[in-house]
């Protein structure tokens, strides 16, 4: 973590949380789908939250908002480089969540989540399956190790 990020600030509480992913902001300006594997495989993405996760309680990290088409009942998860790219019309509170939730959270919901929108509003949209997202960032670090007996 960077000193910065770590300073408090005058009234000693520490600095606010930046909800922002410039790798992933760079990567999807390129639209470069090598460079998205990695700035998701390395680094934070922003996700909207429809309840506000527990700052004093990590394991409680808010429950995600995914979009349900009313016609087709198919399910969207939108994800974001930045909270400053996400709509206002979607929920007001965003989570950071971490590669290995991503990665845990498409592997739970391979089968229901029909879409994966990175940016949906802008400024550098792309869309993915959840398979090939899992595929791109690859298994959990270790997972592919032989068990010791």
């Amino acid at each position: 973590m960077a000193k910065s990020a770590r300073k408090k600030s005058k009234n000693g509480s520490k600095a606010p949380v930046e909800f922002r992913s410039e790798a992933l902001a760079q990567a999807l300006e390129r639209q470069d789908m090598a460079a998205i594997a990695l700035a998701l495989k390395h680094g934070n993405t922003v996700v909207p939250l429809t309840t506000p996760g527990n700052r004093d309680s990590p394991l409680k990290s808010g429950e995600v908002w995914t979009y349900r088409d009313p016609n087709t009942q198919e399910v969207a998860l939108l994800l974001f480089s930045s909270a400053d790219n996400k709509p206002d019309n979607l929920p007001p509170t965003v989570g950071l969540q971490s590669p290995d939730w991503l990665r845990a959270f498409l592997t739970r919901y391979v089968d229901e989540i029909t879409t994966v929108f990175f940016d949906i509003a802008g400024p550098h949209p792309l869309q993915a399956s959840p398979a090939d997202l899992l595929a791109a960032i690859g298994s959990a670090p270790g997972s592919d190790l032989p068990d010791a007996d």
